[in-house]
């Protein structure tokens, strides 16, 4: 099944998720995220803990290298978030939560 983009942007994030969710048809790409997202949680966990502000340079850096390495290495595309930044970091979490709750396959 081929999901397109439309020709403007999408009306809503549930319009989204699915396009979203065929960007990350790649297993490897898909863990890769989720294992990006865990670390972006701890991070933030580290600094609500440390309140060093060191762990909030962190979070984007461990969430998008893990995201971009998952889609210029694995599912070889674009990753959403170039053109959809809001809507694809709640992918991410999205994602996350539906895997860690296992209604998704890790």
């Amino acid at each position: 099944m081929s999901i397109e983009q439309p020709q403007g942007r999408y009306a809503s994030f549930e319009a989204f998720y699915p396009y979203y969710i065929h960007e990350h048809s790649n297993r490897t790409c898909r863990r890769i995220h989720v294992v990006g997202t865990g670390l972006v949680i701890a991070a933030f966990v580290a600094f609500v803990a440390t309140r060093n502000a060191w762990w909030l340079l962190a979070m984007p850096l461990v969430g998008y290298g893990f995201a971009w390495v998952g889609h210029f290495f694995f599912e070889k595309n674009r990753p959403a978030t170039f053109k959809y930044p809001l809507w694809s970091l709640m992918g991410d979490f999205r994602l996350f939560l539906e895997t860690v709750s296992g209604k998704r396959k890790f």
